[in-house]
């Protein structure tokens, strides 16, 4: 029995067996990220209108004409109706009465002129310009606020 232990075969069929639980684990690891990945594009693709004031008629809508176009899902621009800063997240109003909810966490750089400020430093009717990532709940994961200067006043 212990010449067995020690053979040539034995210690091939263990690397056989440990090389079909690696490559069966690295299998169902692709099959968990690419289910996830699917269902978030299908999510994402359901809710396109509902979440970020799509065409009101849908992507068809209006076919012949083109006069409308599409929101930014992974952006925004608008003025600052609302700021909670226990929730972290901010709601924007772009052109055309369209709200968007923005979340920022501690990775979301906020910027004013050359200046990285903090989420409490926002004021409601700051005009700003968000880049980030949509989620499944129609809201914005900032990665980045910009807050634009106020236009000059005219004299």
């Amino acid at each position: 029995m212990e010449n067995f232990l020690q053979s040539k075969l034995f210690k091939g069929i263990i690397l056989g067996i440990a090389v079909t639980l690696i490559l069966a684990f690295v299998f169902g690891l692709g099959v968990f990220v690419g289910s996830k990945r699917a269902n978030f594009s299908f999510r994402w693709a359901e809710e396109y209108h509902r979440n970020f004031g799509g065409p009101q008629g849908g992507i068809f809508g209006n076919f012949m004409g083109m006069d409308r176009e599409f929101a930014n899902a992974n952006g925004s621009f608008g003025q600052i109706i609302k700021i909670d800063t226990a929730g972290n997240s901010i709601t924007i109003n772009e052109p055309g009465n369209v709200e968007k909810n923005i979340l920022a966490d501690s990775d979301t750089t906020i910027v004013y002129q050359k200046k990285n400020i903090q989420l409490s430093e926002l004021k409601i009717n700051d005009s700003v310009v968000v880049i980030g990532e949509p989620n499944n709940s129609g809201q914005i994961h900032a990665e980045l606020i910009r807050v634009m200067p106020a236009p000059p006043q005219p004299k």
